[in-house]
């Protein structure tokens, strides 16, 4: 699968956890399925649809993450072609050890509510907080420490993409 279509320029994206889950799943690849990676809190859930990048590799090892702003959930495993619009760039402590932990943020190509966002700069500042709210707080349920270190547009978020794009390719050739 590929990480985007360079006619569109859109990024594809799969939803790992639907919006409004109180439940973070995560796709095993031995097992070849969704599997329940965390229980949230009561009265917790997902702001928004959460999904990774395929092909791609960020620094903890794993795809990138990416929010994905749509009024309505879909469902795990769902390919959602999404307009990249920025990044919440983050570092994550957890046993000692801090890695960056960035989160893209990308306006599903459906979406109508959200389509008239193209730049990070055109989502309200208390959602962007209530975002990096929830981010915050989930990680601290899991016993880690969570801290968004910067708000980025399209040029940074693009350059992450390649960037994991390069390391998931490494990656493959020394497998």
């Amino acid at each position: 699968m590929k990480t985007g279509d360079s006619s569109s320029k859109l990024l594809q994206v799969v939803v790992d956890t639907p919006k409004g889950s109180p439940i973070k799943f995560k796709y095993d690849v031995a097992k070849h399925c969704y599997t329940i990676a965390h229980v949230l809190p009561p009265g917790m859930v997902f702001p928004f649809d959460f999904g990774s990048v395929p092909q791609t590799l960020a620094d903890d090892g794993d795809p990138l993450d990416a929010l994905i702003l749509l009024e309505a959930p879909t469902f795990a495993g769902c390919l959602v072609p999404v307009r990249l619009i920025g990044v919440l760039q983050a570092k994550q402590t957890q046993r000692g050890k801090t890695m960056r932990n960035d989160r893209l943020i990308g306006v599903a190509e459906e979406s109508r509510t959200y389509r008239e966002i193209y730049r990070l700069e055109d989502v309200p500042d208390h959602l962007l907080r209530s975002i990096e709210l929830f981010f915050v707080a989930y990680n601290e349920q899991r016993g880690r420490r969570f801290r968004v270190i910067g708000r980025f547009g399209l040029t940074r978020a693009r350059s992450l993409v390649r960037a994991g794009e390069r390391r998931f390719r490494g990656a493959t050739r020394n497998s």
